[in-house]
């Protein structure tokens, strides 16, 4: 039960967190780079919704998330935002879905990755939580400080 609360409230943390930045996105912000070979502040938040989702199929959670963003280069190519808004939610829900279900026990079990090779399921719990706050500080960073269009 332990588990349960300390991830359900660090899942809440980082959707908390994180969402100081979401809410600043807009279509005419979402083309934005902090420099012409930095990625788009759209392509940066697509890429954090299909990440939450697809990660999730380590989980064993199958998705409909195609991969358009990561291991890409972000090339100019337009992303809605509204359906990059709606994998971000679904990522948070599938998420908070599988600590509500998934027993403290599993979280030892390991799983094998791509890119990280053999890890817990709490490393990799973790890491996508940090790899959302890593890439919400590069959005936030850029609507602060450019006006660089795709």
């Amino acid at each position: 039960m332990m588990y349960k609360q300390l991830l359900l409230e660090m899942l809440a943390q980082n959707q908390m967190t994180c969402s100081f930045t979401f809410d600043n996105i807009t279509h005419e912000n979402s083309r934005h780079r902090l420099t012409k070979e930095a990625a788009s502040v759209g392509f940066i938040y697509r890429h954090m919704g299909e990440t939450m989702n697809l990660f999730g199929t380590f989980f064993g959670i199958p998705t409909h998330v195609q991969n358009t963003t990561m291991r890409q280069q972000d090339v100019g190519q337009h992303y809605d935002l509204d359906s990059s808004h709606r994998m971000v939610t679904e990522g948070y829900k599938i998420l908070e879905d599988y600590v509500v279900g998934a027993s403290d026990a599993s979280w030892l079990e390991v799983i094998e990755t791509p890119f990280f090779g053999t890890v817990s399921r709490i490393r990799l719990f973790s890491h996508i939580l940090f790899h959302n706050s890593h890439h919400a500080g590069q959005i936030s960073l850029t609507l602060a400080r450019s006006d660089v269009q795709a």
